[in-house]
């Protein structure tokens, strides 16, 4: 079990000045209407004392600045502030996953392994190395230094865009708090035969099990042939060249088995904290069904289960939804249902087999993206849902739309018909040392 070492603090908690490292600030896009009685503002990490806000730089720094601290600038703004400055306890290395790109490095060399630093846009992309960033554990930068190493020894050019050829592309790296590790490598085959695929499979396997990448010690390490930016297991099969298939963590006193694209919290002590603090504000009991949208591995509605009478999760991604059928049967859990496919598609006939006066609270942890209209129309329409706890990376944008989308009146026209929610409580939970961000626990009732 892991400890809880993520800075956690609840709207309305503290009331004596000076005790949270937060401040008030009122917003400036969000309807009163949705803060009522939630809150008297949103929350910011605080700046240095005497400093003004740091903004997102505009260019990737200045001539004088070396390339490492330019990269991490921009992937872990507070890393010069001290403890004392930072609004949470310093986690160094928290990531379980970590995808790196390849890209000209600051020596112009396209076969470097790192992060990007510039924009498409303005076409000053550059790829800098980021074994020096806080965030990273020394194990992700490890593999990272290895693919380097056997992209400069390959004779195959890197893939930089699609249509200018190339094949090596990114490199995601996944691990477990007991060290084990998974690699997973896109590779673009352009108008390479099989026998020719085959030959590089054998040549970066052989790399990473008798050659130099020996020494990364992986658990396993997958191979997937794409040709889209991004591409599922169903589109383009992820191929296993060794080691086991899958990696397990321990969360919350279950053991979760987790699929190469199967989604998981970046931070999984911060994880336990996030689900812990997500099951309190749902008061889950004997009488409810916890309905899980967006439900990934299934580690929500497991960690609950023995709360409630009945879970059912709903999550696109085919290989989680096995992963979570497969931790619900390993951890004894029979009181769960997982769904694959698209929520907006499976909810409202799974909502309306369920309407039988039993209460159904749901929780929703989405993408970036948000949530589709359709899943709000059918969990605002659904007269059994009285509590929502909503789970948010990015808790502006299209969060906000969510949230103005589940609290206005009825409206015919947009097919809302069920009564608005009230937004009643925010928490966030700070899952990302080193950066702005944090995850912010939204609980709705109506």
């Amino acid at each position: 079990m892991h400890k809880p070492r993520c800075f956690l603090s609840r709207v309305g908690f503290f009331s004596k000045s000076g005790l949270l490292y937060w401040y008030p600030r009122k917003p400036s896009c969000w309807s009163q209407l949705l803060l009522g009685s939630a809150c008297k503002g949103t929350f910011t990490k605080r700046c240095q004392r005497g400093q003004k806000s740091q903004k997102k730089p505009s260019h990737i720094g200045t001539l004088d600045s070396s390339w490492q601290e330019r990269l991490a600038d921009v992937v872990t703004p507070l890393w010069r502030l001290s403890y004392e400055e930072q609004l949470k306890p310093v986690i160094d290395g928290y990531r379980n996953k970590s995808t790196f790109s390849v890209n000209r490095g600051p020596d112009g060399n396209p076969k470097t392994v790192g992060y990007y630093l510039g924009t498409w846009r303005d076409r000053n992309i550059v790829c800098v190395r980021s074994n020096h960033l806080k965030n990273i554990p020394e194990k992700h930068s490890q593999v990272a230094q290895y693919y380097e190493v056997f992209l400069r020894q390959s004779p195959l050019e890197p893939c930089l865009l699609f249509h200018e050829g190339g094949h090596w592309r990114e490199l995601t790296v996944r691990t477990n708090s007991q060290g084990h590790t998974m690699a997973i490598i896109t590779f673009h085959p352009q108008e390479l035969s099989q026998e020719e695929l085959c030959v590089q499979k054998e040549t970066v396997k052989e790399f990473f099990i008798k050659g130099p990448g020996a020494v990364c010690n992986l658990t396993s390490l997958y191979f997937q042939e794409s040709t889209r930016t991004r591409c599922s297991h169903q589109q383009s099969p992820f191929q296993l060249l060794f080691g086991e298939p899958h990696i397990f963590e321990e969360l919350l006193g279950l053991k979760v088995r987790i699929s190469p694209d199967a989604f998981f919290q970046i931070n999984t002590a911060g994880a336990e904290m996030l689900y812990r603090t997500m099951g309190k504000l749902s008061g889950v009991n004997s009488n409810t069904i916890l309905l899980d949208i967006c439900c990934g591995t299934g580690v929500i509605g497991l960690s609950l289960a023995k709360y409630t009478s009945q879970v059912l999760g709903i999550e696109l991604v085919e290989q989680a939804v096995e992963d979570a059928r497969w931790n619900a049967a390993f951890n004894g859990i029979t009181n769960c249902e997982f769904y694959a496919g698209q929520a907006e598609k499976i909810l409202p006939q799974l909502l309306k087999s369920k309407e039988n006066g039993q209460l159904i609270v749901a929780v929703v942890n989405p993408a970036r993206a948000g949530l589709y209209y359709q899943v709000v129309q059918a969990i605002r329409n659904c007269r059994a849902i009285r509590t929502l706890v909503f789970i948010s990376c990015k808790p502006y944008g299209e969060t906000t739309r969510n949230i103005i989308e589940l609290c206005c009146p009825p409206n015919s026209a947009k097919k809302l018909l069920g009564k608005p929610f009230v937004l009643k409580q925010a928490v966030p939970v700070d899952l990302f040392p080193h950066t702005l961000h944090c995850e912010l626990v939204f609980l709705f009732t109506r």
